[in-house]
Formats: C-alpha cells, sequence, structure tokens
C-alpha cells in the first residue's frame, strides 16, 4: 500500500515539473517585457551608410531606417538610443546584448539566418557596380583588369565571393570599413569600381556625386532588421508595429522624404 502511494505521489510531482516546465518555455521570452521596463531600445548601426543611417553635418545621426525606427519606438512607448557599431562586429555586438537589434539597411541571407532573427523585408535592393561618371566602363565585362573596392563583412563582399569568376578577373579587392571612404577612393582614382547597394549609390548620385552605376547586378536581395534568435516577442512587438506604419500611410512618409517616392514593400 505505502509503495502504491509513493508511485502515485512519484507521478504526480513529474506531472507538475513536466507542466512547470511547459510554462516556463512557453513565457521564457521575456524580450519585449526587457525593452518595456527599461524604456530603451537600442539600435545598432553603421552611422557611415546613407541614406539608411547616417551622421549628418551637424554630426547627428539620421536617415531613413532611423526615421522609421524612432517612430516604432514613440508607438510602443520607449526611447531610441543609437549605437553606432563596427558592421564586421555585428553579430558580436547583438549576442553579447549590447544592441537590441542590426537596423541598417541590413541585407538577409541565408547564411546569416543561422544566427539571426530576422523580421520581414521592408524593402528591395540590388549589389551594383557602381563608377566615375566619366568611366569608359559599361558593362562587368569591362572590369577585367580593375580594383574593385567593397565593405568588409558586407553583403556586397557576399555577392563577390559567389560571382568567383567576375572576381578572378579583378586585378585587386581593396576591403573598407565603410563606403563613404570607399566613395572617396573612387573620385580620387584609388579603385576604378565599388560593389555596392543601389540603395546607397542612387542616393549619392541625388547629391550629386559624379558617379553611375551599371545596368547588370551582381545580386537582388532584401532589407530586414536582425535580432537575437531568442527575442521572437521583441520582433514580433517591431514588426507588427511598422505593419501598422504601413497600413496609415506613415511608412510611405517615410519613404518619399528620403527616396521620393514608396519604395517600401511592407504589406505588398
Amino acid at each position: 500500500m505505502k509503495r502504491s502511494v509513493a508511485i502515485v505521489l512519484l507521478v504526480v510531482m513529474a506531472a507538475a515539473l513536466f507542466l512547470t516546465g511547459c510554462g516556463s518555455s512557453k513565457s521564457g521570452d521575456k524580450s519585449w517585457e526587457k525593452i518595456k521596463k527599461k524604456g530603451e531600445f537600442v539600435l545598432g548601426l553603421d552611422d557611415g551608410f546613407p541614406p539608411m543611417g547616417f551622421r549628418d553635418e551637424n554630426g547627428n545621426i539620421v536617415g531613413f531606417d532611423i526615421d522609421v525606427a524612432a517612430e516604432v519606438c514613440k508607438r510602443l512607448g520607449v526611447d531610441l538610443k543609437l549605437q553606432p557599431i563596427s558592421w564586421d562586429a555585428k553579430e558580436q555586438e547583438l549576442n553579447t546584448g549590447n544592441i537590441d537589434c542590426i537596423w541598417n539597411g541590413f541585407t538577409i541571407t541565408e547564411d546569416r539566418k543561422k544566427n539571426i532573427l530576422f523580421s520581414k523585408p521592408y524593402m528591395n535592393n540590388r549589389q551594383v557596380l557602381v563608377v566615375r561618371e566619366d568611366s569608359a566602363y559599361s558593362k562587368p565585362e569591362d572590369l577585367e583588369g580593375a580594383v574593385l573596392a567593397v565593405q568588409a563583412e558586407s553583403s556586397g563582399k557576399v555577392a563577390l565571393d559567389e560571382n568567383e569568376e567576375f572576381k578572378s578577373k579583378l586585378k585587386e579587392v581593396i576591403i573598407f570599413d565603410d563606403y563613404l571612404s570607399a566613395l572617396m577612393d573612387l573620385e580620387t582614382g584609388g579603385v576604378d569600381v565599388i560593389l555596392m547597394d543601389e540603395i546607397v549609390a542612387g542616393y549619392q548620385m541625388t547629391l550629386g556625386k559624379p558617379i553611375r552605376y551599371l545596368d547588370q547586378e551582381l545580386a537582388r536581395e532584401e532589407y530586414g532588421i536582425g535580432f537575437r534568435k531568442n527575442d521572437v516577442e521583441l520582433m514580433n512587438k517591431v514588426q507588427e508595429t511598422i505593419e501598422a506604419m504601413a497600413k496609415d500611410g506613415t511608412l510611405a512618409k517615410i519613404s518619399e522624404k528620403w527616396f521620393g517616392k514608396d519604395i517600401t514593400t511592407v504589406s505588398k
């Protein structure tokens, strides 16, 4: 009899532990609650990536992504903190908790998905070959023997590595910390071509930069917001807010401010 009671008690205790474990699993994601409690959302970015996130003439960080993030934080009732980071250490900055997200024209790739939780895409982009306006280059084949610049740990670098035949015909590949430095080197003749985001190149052209890009792209891609793998609750909260902004026209207005038209892809 005593043995039977003991067995019953063990079964009850095991069931209780199992249910407790299930409960903690379901409620284990406190990522949004943590942000709400501290009242601050830390956005990691490369502050030399116009028009997505960059410093203006007064040293203030501005840009399309910055305006969108500011509106998201306003609606969520938390402060936005902008944290410039080294782009080649972005995943480390995220996973050590120094930032809450990577939001800066961040390309979604299958390789990055292994370590990062992405929001849904909000904008399309291409990796294009940018040359000086007076350059004789007209197609990728013309660049045999050229010196090409690309940003470290960028999706442009990934596109270059995946196009081995094109890369093998180049004279040299120079890695830059940011595209603004690469653009200055292009203008002075230090490099012949830059592989970079069409979004960034197009914006520089609107500012009067004497550059152009070739018609053929090396890759097509999409921008998303990167979160820690387990921060599903936080990602969903930001995603829901952006979708609401798309629905009420706010996202389109921000896009029109920076690009002259709505080029976002949310809920479309």
